[in-house]
């Protein structure tokens, strides 16, 4: 059985592409701990792959030093380069990605940005902003 589960930090912010065949796929790396005893750590990276909407989701809620739960597979990768030289690369693809440590600031400040957009009136005024003696644009009224 080829089942990996996985607790660390993000290392970097994950990089989200578009396939030529409309897939989505997130690569972003993963940095857990080994535990040597005399309070000794020593820590290993994790090349993580997802795909399609997991990694939307990924590339969208994720970010460096963002803690997260991993479930997937090992997977190795081989190729070939331009000069014929062997290339290989074990990763982890993921099925399921559990937030640990909720959401970046600036998500949380994009979003807020938004519902301050979809607030405001056609003006790009709040629509509590007009002064009560003026006449109600049709936009709002109807």
């Amino acid at each position: 059985m080829n089942k990996v589960l996985l607790t660390g930090r993000l290392t970097r912010d994950p990089e989200m592409r578009a396939l030529a065949s409309g897939k989505h796929v997130t690569q972003f790396s993963v940095a857990t701990n080994e535990y040597a005893g005399n309070g000794k750590e020593r820590p290993e990276y994790h090349n993580v792959v997802t795909w399609d909407r997991l990694a939307e989701i990924c590339g969208r809620y994720l970010g460096k030093g963002q803690q997260v739960s991993i479930e997937g597979r090992i997977q190795t990768r081989t190729w070939d380069d331009e000069r014929g030289a062997r290339h290989w690369k074990t990763e982890i693809v993921a099925s399921g990605v559990e937030m640990l440590s909720g959401r970046r600031k600036k998500d949380y400040a994009a979003e807020s940005a938004e519902d301050g957009a979809e607030q405001s009136g056609p003006s790009g005024q709040d629509e509590s902003s007009v002064p009560a003696d003026e006449p109600i644009p049709e936009e709002i009224a109807a």
